[in-house]
């Protein structure tokens, strides 16, 4: 890897465009190296994930409404079209409209991959755009899943080489930011386009795409699923803008009235990016891992922890007067975004949204270590949550940075690396249950490392309600032979519903 140092340059130091972050991001996505055998693999792995939470989400209201406005939309004249989850492979819209549907769909559960450094990200959030427009310009430019895997490669290393570096929440810009030019970049390895062109949609996709963390904070609303799937939109009309020869603002990152000047850490700002060098394989995928659960990726972890706990001490499980107090010692990231440092009541509140829930750690840990267990949808059901003896011991979950668990939460090497930190339960007659955790079961490094076995059944388990069993396997087939496919395969890359499931829910009614 290179490090390529950034900071803010005033206009008349005229920066010259190869030394600019776009262009260095470009260059590695125009860079023809292969993909290894171990990140084709581990690309096989996210599209089934993706899969598989998309397919549980089919019928929430946000995938619902984004699906209806995808479907308002003729295929553009240019190609032939890309598909939609859920539907037929035959029904194909426009590619940046599908890739707003699937990115919905994909986000809507908060149960995909993550990547967690300087920054947050879900990477799994550039599949659906890339995908999308291979898909539509599978047949006239003859791509195959070989170009595919090379395009997704490129979305993996660039947003988690952006993320390894440069922070966006310190600054409460959502992390969507990094996706944009991640997304915009695959694409472009995807097509084979120069570095140039490249270059000129990065710089599109990241000025349109940042935006406030407001869309992850207090009560949580509907936007926290179509924010990524918004970035992977506007990636895609980046990228034709930018074939079309269409440019844009120079040095994005750089300028002295720039994303990092007024943004971010400011005019004195100084970064080191991490990219490969020239002919070196983009690996990125590699230093991310998926979900488990349904939850915030910071809460893996100590779902995890609170299962534990609940097959050890079947006694605190019966009466929770039995604890006076649950305290989690854990990271700054996970206190401030998750925990009670957030000073979001909204957290402990049981008629909170579900995308609130998501982000409560005190909720989340209480309620796996009742149940000793954790349901995508049952652990959010407002009975669930509104139920007294979790409200009880609820509100006597409270969090606490830890400077050791945040230095480990920061650290490069992948060894100590952690996203847990120790809990103390004070019991109510004086009495402690200390208990602590690293990483999550599905970590690499975890109790139960994920390995293709499991996302398989994570796909088999979350589309068992919504696709036929012949579905399952027919879709199951075409991912595993992905860097096979030909021209003609790539639009089987979609999950149709079994029969009647999508009828379930109507279909709301806008402008379009």
């Amino acid at each position: 890897m290179q490090l390529h140092h950034v900071r803010v340059h005033r206009s008349d130091e005229n920066l010259a465009r190869d030394g600019q972050l776009a262009w260095k991001i470009a260059e590695v996505a125009a860079d023809p190296v292969e993909v290894t055998e171990e990140v084709a693999e581990m690309v096989i792995n996210r599209v089934i994930d993706n899969a598989a939470v998309a397919a549980a989400s089919l019928n929430r209201e946000p995938v619902v409404a984004a699906r209806s406005q995808a479907t308002s939309h003729p295929v553009s004249i240019h190609g032939e079209g890309a598909t939609v989850f859920g539907l037929d492979a035959a029904r194909r819209t426009s590619p940046e409209w599908a890739a707003w549907a699937n990115g919905v769909a994909v986000r809507e559960l908060d149960y995909h991959d993550t990547f967690l450094a300087a920054e947050y990200s879900h990477p799994g959030d550039n599949i659906p755009p890339i995908v999308a427009v291979a898909q539509h310009l599978a047949a006239g430019r003859g791509l195959t899943g070989r170009d595919l895997v090379r395009g997704l490669a490129t979305g993996y290393e660039i947003q988690i080489d952006l993320v390894k570096a440069i922070s966006l929440h310190r600054h409460k810009i959502d992390h969507v930011a990094h996706l944009g030019p991640s997304a915009a970049a695959g694409i472009g390895t995807l097509l084979g386009l120069d570095a140039t062109t490249i270059f000129q949609s990065i710089g599109q996709a990241l000025h349109t795409t940042t935006a406030t963390r407001q869309s992850r904070k207090g009560e949580i609303s509907s936007w926290k699923a179509h924010a990524p799937a918004f970035a992977g939109k506007m990636a895609v009309e980046a990228v034709d803008r930018a074939m079309r020869g269409q440019t844009s603002p120079t040095p994005i990152y750089e300028g002295e009235d720039g994303v990092i000047a007024w943004l971010l850490d400011g005019p004195e700002a100084n970064y080191d990016v991490p990219l490969p060098e020239e002919g070196e394989a983009k690996r990125a995928i590699l230093d991310s891992y998926t979900k488990e659960h349904s939850a915030e990726y910071q809460a893996q972890a100590w779902i995890d922890l609170a299962r534990k706990l609940h097959r050890e001490h079947p006694e605190l499980v019966a009466d929770p007067s039995k604890i006076a107090s649950v305290v989690i010692h854990t990271s700054h990231h996970t206190h401030y975004v998750i925990g009670s440092g957030a000073n979001d009541p909204q957290k402990y509140d049981p008629a909170a949204s579900r995308e609130t829930l998501d982000h409560s750690i005190p909720y989340i840990f209480t309620v796996a270590l009742q149940d000793g267990t954790w349901h995508h949808v049952d652990s959010y059901a407002p009975e669930r949550a509104g139920r007294p003896d979790t409200v009880e011991l609820w509100r006597k979950v409270t969090t606490v940075e830890d400077p050791e668990w945040t230095r480990r939460y920061h650290s490069l090497d992948i060894a100590e690396k952690a996203f847990g930190g120790r809990v103390v339960i004070t019991l109510a007659d004086g009495g402690e249950i200390v208990d602590e955790i690293a990483v999550a079961d599905a970590h690499p490094l975890g109790a139960r490392p994920f390995g293709r076995e499991q996302y398989v059944q994570k796909f088999r388990t979350l589309a068992a309600d919504v696709l036929e069993a012949a579905e399952i396997e027919r879709f199951l087939d075409v991912a595993q032979r992905l860097p096979e496919l030909g021209p003609e395969e790539l639009a089987q890359l979609t999950i149709v519903a079994a029969p009647g499931v999508l009828a379930q829910v109507d279909t709301p009614v806008g402008i379009f």
